[in-house]
């Protein structure tokens, strides 16, 4: 049967470093799957996954339903149209137990964020989300890849290469940075700095994140540096424990609302809110202003397309919701 006939779902995480597009059968197959930078335009990120997708399939799918997560949710569902939203813990947990049925804890590194996520009875027994330190994250690797004039996909193969331990000061991005620099001018090998910014990093996020919390196997992980094979080294010998990389790591919070949304259609009954392929072509427009009704001088986001306001938020007394 045609996928035309049968449908597919989309699942969209927008996120600040990239923006995720994965499209779903109904057997939950991943048909299509998009890995896009974000560079700090959201709008025009989400327009060209549309694009791209659109100029794949054509009119030879039909998308049923919709699911959107990331930091960018509320952005994506007022553009495309979503059925879904859902936080990214919830997304990046359904796609994991997905993928790997027998998954208790799930480590998350993103480009500006991170995560550790506890399943227990298939269900999100706990988590954290560290969304404030740079150390332990992919954008820092991307910044010491580029100061050193690797490429940021052959970085952690430089640490499987080392000799021996450099141990980095990792708590903080700007005392790591210059630890490394102090390191380089004493004569000790990049691939000796590279695997101890790597431990660094490990460290970071198991002594801020996994502080007091029980990991145990399964353990999956997930998101983009979760290709970086100095990372999954150093987390395996501190962890002493086999680290799982699932085949969709670096799109599991598109994935897993993918999936949301079709579980969603399929309970409800439901049609789709979905705009269509045809919203690469619009022209959106996002509007800031400042409540200036009370105190708290709400920061006010306006989305607007074609004159007309799509959708309004930012405010805590509803006052100006749409």
């Amino acid at each position: 049967m045609k996928l035309k006939e049968i449908g597919c779902y989309l699942g969209i995480d927008v996120g600040s470093v990239s923006t995720n597009l994965v499209i779903i059968d109904e057997k939950e197959n991943v048909i299509e799957k998009l890995y896009l930078r974000t560079s700090g335009k959201p709008i025009k990120a989400i327009k060209s996954g549309m694009q791209i997708i659109s100029d794949i399939f054509g009119d030879k799918i039909t998308i049923k339903g919709v699911g959107a997560t990331g930091s960018g949710r509320q952005l994506a569902s007022v553009i495309v149209g979503a059925d879904v939203i859902k936080n990214e813990i919830t997304s990046h947990a359904i796609a994991a137990q997905k993928l790997v049925p027998e998954v208790k804890t799930i480590l998350e590194i993103g480009g500006q964020d991170s995560k550790i996520i506890l399943i227990r009875n298939n269900v999100v027994y706990d988590f954290a989300m560290n969304t404030v330190c740079a150390a332990g994250t992919g954008s820092f690797l991307d910044r010491q890849a580029a100061r050193l004039e690797i490429p940021i996909e052959e970085f952690g193969k430089y640490a499987l290469n080392s000799k021996s331990s450099v141990r980095i000061a990792g708590r903080c991005a700007v005392f790591a940075e210059s630890d490394m620099i102090h390191k380089q001018q004493t004569g000790h090998s990049i691939e000796d700095i590279i695997n101890g910014l790597c431990e660094a990093l490990v460290r970071n996020y198991l002594n801020n994140l996994a502080k007091g919390k029980d990991i145990i196997d399964t353990v999956v992980f997930q998101g983009g540096v979760a290709a970086n094979q100095g990372i999954v080294a150093a987390f395996e010998r501190e962890l002493k424990l086999r680290i799982v990389i699932p085949e969709y790591y670096d799109v599991m919070g598109a994935f897993g609302v993918a999936l949301l949304a079709k579980e969603k259609i399929r309970r409800n009954q439901s049609g789709t809110n979905f705009g269509g392929f045809e919203v690469s072509k619009k022209d959106f427009r996002v509007l800031s202003n400042e409540c200036k009704g009370c105190a708290n001088m709400c920061e006010l986001l306006e989305i607007n397309s074609d004159q007309h306001i799509l959708a309004r938020w930012g405010d805590k007394c509803g006052k100006w919701n749409a």
